[in-house]
């Protein structure tokens, strides 16, 4: 039996962690959490950490390792997915797909994608 109870961070591949930072703060409004050189200095050593407000589960935004590109994915809830799908499709430099979903079991939701072809999943939270 596992003793992993929560997910606590999630990561992404970034081809620039400052212009990740600006999409994810910037564009989609959500915090900075954690930004954090390690001992060697430079970028390959650094921790970035953003989140939306509230979230108690992180996004971590690494470099890629051994030069793979990013194409990760997410979901992220929201009360109202078609608030936020209006609000971001409002927004300059944001790529915001179809909304899909609200018929049975699955809930209604949309895409965006970063600009290092990550995908978040914008889902109508249950309950």
């Amino acid at each position: 039996m596992t003793t992993i109870n929560n997910i606590g961070t999630a990561m992404f591949s970034v081809a620039d962690q400052d212009a990740a930072i600006a999409f994810y703060t910037q564009k989609l409004g959500w915090e900075l959490r954690s930004e954090t050189s390690f001992e060697d200095g430079g970028d390959a050593g650094r921790w970035v950490e953003v989140a939306p407000p509230g979230s108690a589960t992180v996004l971590a935004l690494n470099l890629p390792m051994g030069g793979q590109p990013g194409g990760g994915s997410i979901g992220v809830e929201t009360p109202d997915v078609d608030a936020e799908y209006d609000r971001l499709s409002g927004t300059e430099g944001v790529q915001v797909g179809e909304r899909i979903g609200g018929e049975g079991p699955v809930p209604r939701m949309f895409s965006i994608n970063d600009p290092d072809g990550n995908w978040i999943w914008v889902v109508q939270s249950r309950g």
